[in-house]
């Protein structure tokens, strides 16, 4: 006998990772209408409540009326994985038939059909099949899951917002966020939320600031199960990435013996030019590079610098295919090109390249961000159209924002 149950979540792609997306407005849990609970968030929990009429019974000849009352959790269709590492999502439910995709331990699913032998049919993503129930924490159990592996955020819903140092429009302003833009809740504070503007370089901390709950669209996400085609997709991606950083720096190996090669044959024909006493133009001349050539060296730049766009933010990394952290980020792309630039943002935005105005920025531009006080704590490279590739913070990773994510405070070019 199956017993099917309402659709409760939503799902979405976002930035290069895969979520099921939880609105925190009103959802439809059974057959009441409840406010969206929040992980980390006081809840209402008397919309969790309802009342219905059970029985009637008559005792001294009076009719008593009994009401039992039972907790409609919102999650109430949601499933979360329990499993040590994953458990298969399989085409049918029975262990015999096909493994159509993997759901990870804390990632989440719709719960679509319960079935006979401890089988629940899910969706998960694009993810459809069967898996046995006792891999799942359903409902109020899968609620008590959220704080560990659900991720809050908060996307900006009007057209410039400011992002307070507390939690009044009294404090003073940090910085100005634009419409569309989504960081990380760090907590709800009811008629206040805080977010996460960026990891700091110097310390590895959340730079974090506080914005008007009402200005913003509040989301829970978990990540979904992953189809086999998609993880054979990420793999290849991955495969890519480090092929890509290794053939690069072989490239940069190649390029440095080559000039190294130029410069000897220079200082050869230096020293025939001195010994015939001639003046020969060429060895006075200083190599220049024309800007066709600077424009196409900065595509490349930045089309290198994207290809690892979902690896990991680790603070005090320079890898780009195991982890780094902004500064270390854009000196490992730069450093790929044969330019060397130094290790943290404060002294990048020193000393790396020559300054530019904001109006005159060009992709591969490094883009750097401050604290109220003007204190260097971020920095992104520019890749065009209003957008930069930044190593953003630890739960983000490295991902593309809007340029104007933040107040910028400077620009530096390192090619020119």
């Amino acid at each position: 006998m199956r017993r099917t149950k309402a659709m409760m979540t939503a799902f979405i792609i976002a930035s290069a990772a895969i979520y099921i997306s939880i609105p925190a407005t009103s959802v439809k849990a059974d057959t009441i209408s409840t406010e969206q609970g929040v992980a980390g968030v006081a809840q209402l929990l008397d919309n969790y409540y309802s009342s219905a009429e059970t029985d009637k019974v008559t005792a001294d000849k009076t009719l008593i009326n009994i009401l039992q009352t039972k907790i409609i959790s919102p999650y109430a269709n949601l499933g979360v994985s329990v499993a040590d590492n994953y458990v298969n999502v399989r085409s049918e439910p029975s262990t015999d038939s096909e493994v159509v995709g993997k759901l990870y331990r804390g990632c989440a699913a719709d719960i679509l059909e319960y079935l006979d032998g401890d089988w629940v049919k899910i969706q998960s993503g694009d993810v459809k099949g069967y898996i046995a129930s006792n891999f799942l924490a359903i409902g109020r159990a899968a609620e008590d899951m959220i704080d560990e592996y659900a991720t809050q955020y908060a996307t900006v819903n009007t057209q410039t917002l400011r992002v307070r140092e507390d939690k009044s429009v009294d404090s003073d302003i940090l910085t100005l966020i634009p419409q569309g833009e989504t960081y990380p809740v760090v907590k709800d504070h009811g008629e206040w939320v805080e977010i996460v503007l960026g990891t700091d370089d110097e310390t590895g901390g959340d730079f974090t600031g506080f914005v008007s709950k009402e200005l913003v669209e509040m989301t829970v996400e978990f990540k979904f199960a992953i189809s086999v085609e998609e993880e054979l997709r990420i793999l290849r991606e991955q495969q890519e990435a480090e092929r890509a950083e290794a053939e690069r720096k072989a490239k940069l190996v190649e390029e440095e013996a080559e000039r190294k090669e130029a410069a000897r044959r220079a200082e050869e024909e230096k020293k025939n030019n001195s010994k015939n006493n001639s003046n020969n133009n060429s060895s006075n001349q200083e190599s220049t590079v024309d800007s066709g050539s600077n424009s196409g060296l900065r595509k490349e730049i930045i089309e290198y610098a994207q290809k690892f766009v979902g690896n990991r933010y680790v603070w005090g990394g320079e890898s780009l295919t195991k982890g780094a952290d902004c500064s270390g980020f854009v000196r490992a792309v730069y450093a790929g090109f044969g330019y060397y630039i130094p290790r943290v943002s404060r002294d990048q935005a020193v000393s790396a390249g020559k300054k530019v105005s904001e109006s005159e920025m060009l992709p591969g531009d490094l883009v750097f961000y401050a604290s109220s006080s003007g204190n260097v704590n971020h920095v992104a490279m520019y890749i065009g159209n209003g957008m930069i590739v930044h190593a953003a913070n630890s739960r983000q990773g490295i991902i593309r924002s809007n340029v104007k994510y933040r107040d910028i405070y400077r620009v530096r070019r390192v090619i020119y």
